[in-house]
């Protein structure tokens, strides 16, 4: 692994990923302190701490993307520890919706614990999907420095048809792959960057599943209050 190409990734991931997985982690934390003040209770107990340990992946994903898999020994593993801890991250939004779904369905949530919690869940598979996108695309961010044009591509962006439209050296960043994840879960489908590759579009498609049934999940509940 060439060391500029991984200082490189290593910048990236400081400046723009460590920030992202930070929303997720305060806006766990924010949901459990206001869950605690407010009394708000998941399976019909006093759970607010579950939230916490949603929160915990997202804790671990800050740090290693501050600090650097190289600097923590595990430069050579830099993927595989970054895959390692989305997955458990995408885990903790499977789990949060799941809380949110079991109590809507058995203990009746408030209209504002209800809206919170779905606000942070999608928010959690937004950033989530972006990191995923971000890791994902020609090979990661390592590989996308080291090389000079985007080769095999996971994800076609207007650019990259049109590259009259860029600079010579245009490559995609965190943010575009944020773009990515917003619009397809609001469209439930791409919108201007298109997944050329199975794994791009088995991902797109988990992560408007989960942002389906959130969606539905707080529409069903709006319903239910409006006809009460």
């Amino acid at each position: 692994m060439s060391s500029d190409g991984a200082h490189t990734a290593w910048q990236e991931a400081r400046r723009e990923a460590a920030p992202f997985a930070a929303i997720i982690l305060g806006a766990n934390v924010a949901l459990a302190l206001v869950s605690r003040r407010a009394g708000w209770e998941l399976f019909g107990s006093d759970n607010w701490w579950i939230w916490l340990v949603i929160s915990a992946p997202s804790a671990v994903l800050v740090a290693t993307f501050w600090i650097g898999p190289g600097r923590m020994g595990l430069g050579e593993r830099r993927r595989e520890l970054a895959i390692g801890l989305l997955a458990f991250l995408w885990l903790g939004t499977i789990a949060g919706i799941t809380c949110v779904i079991v109590s809507l369905m058995h203990w009746r949530p408030s209209g504002g614990q209800l809206l919170l919690s779905a606000a942070v869940v999608l928010l959690t598979n937004v950033i989530t999907f972006s990191l995923v996108f971000w890791e994902l695309d020609s090979g990661g961010p390592v590989q996308r420095a080291l090389a000079a044009s985007r080769i095999r591509p996971d994800f076609q962006f207007p650019q990259d048809e049109n590259p009259q439209l860029a600079p010579r050296t245009w490559a995609p960043a965190l943010l575009d792959y944020v773009y990515v994840s917003v619009t397809n879960s609001i469209a439930f489908s791409p919108t201007d960057a298109m997944p050329l590759t199975h794994r791009a579009k088995l991902f797109m498609g988990l992560e408007a599943g989960v942002s389906a049934v959130t969606v539905v999940v707080v529409a069903a509940r709006a319903i239910n209050i409006l006809g009460t």
